[in-house]
Formats: C-alpha cells, sequence, structure tokens
C-alpha cells in the first residue's frame, strides 16, 4: 500500500505536465500543420523569418513555396517556415 501511495504525487505531476505543456503544444502544432496545408497561391505570408509576401507558386512535391516579397522579386520558402497567414484568398469557382 505504501509503495502505491509513494507513486500517486508522480503520476499527479505527470498529469499536470501533460495538461499543461504536452497537449496544448500538440493542439498548436496540430492547427500550425493544418494552416500550412490549407495555403494556395495569393495568400499573404510571414514567414519564421520574418519575410512579408504574397504566395505566387506553391510546388507540393517538394514542400516549397514561391513567394513574391516585392515586385518582380520572387523568393522560395519551404511551407514549414509559415508562420502565420495574413489574409487569405477566396476559393477559385469550379
Amino acid at each position: 500500500m505504501e509503495g502505491i501511495a509513494s507513486l500517486v504525487p508522480l503520476i499527479l505531476v505527470f498529469l499536470i505536465m501533460y495538461f499543461l505543456l504536452i497537449r496544448p503544444q500538440q493542439k498548436k502544432l496540430k492547427d500550425h500543420q493544418a494552416m500550412v496545408a490549407a495555403l494556395r497561391r495569393g495568400d499573404q505570408v510571414v514567414t519564421s523569418g520574418g519575410l512579408i509576401g504574397r504566395v505566387t507558386k506553391v510546388k507540393e512535391e517538394v514542400g516549397e513555396l514561391e513567394v513574391e516579397i516585392a515586385p518582380g522579386v520572387n523568393v522560395r520558402v519551404l511551407r514549414t517556415t509559415v508562420q502565420s497567414v495574413l489574409s487569405k484568398t477566396e476559393p477559385a469557382k469550379a
């Protein structure tokens, strides 16, 4: 009985860590993956390096985006480096 009683605080600490740290981090990662998967041409994005630009081309097979950061200046960035989407474009009509 004493062995189980000594494990209860350890289990409680693990549960608190799970609900306060691990679970919110997993939710944030899942939301980021969904946002990155939904990127399309015309979206205005911010990269983790601080570049702000408009997506001009999406390369699904290699996981890259081509982002126009100034008129005529395009850069290639990895999809995973997109930190946030400032404005979404309307979906194309079928």
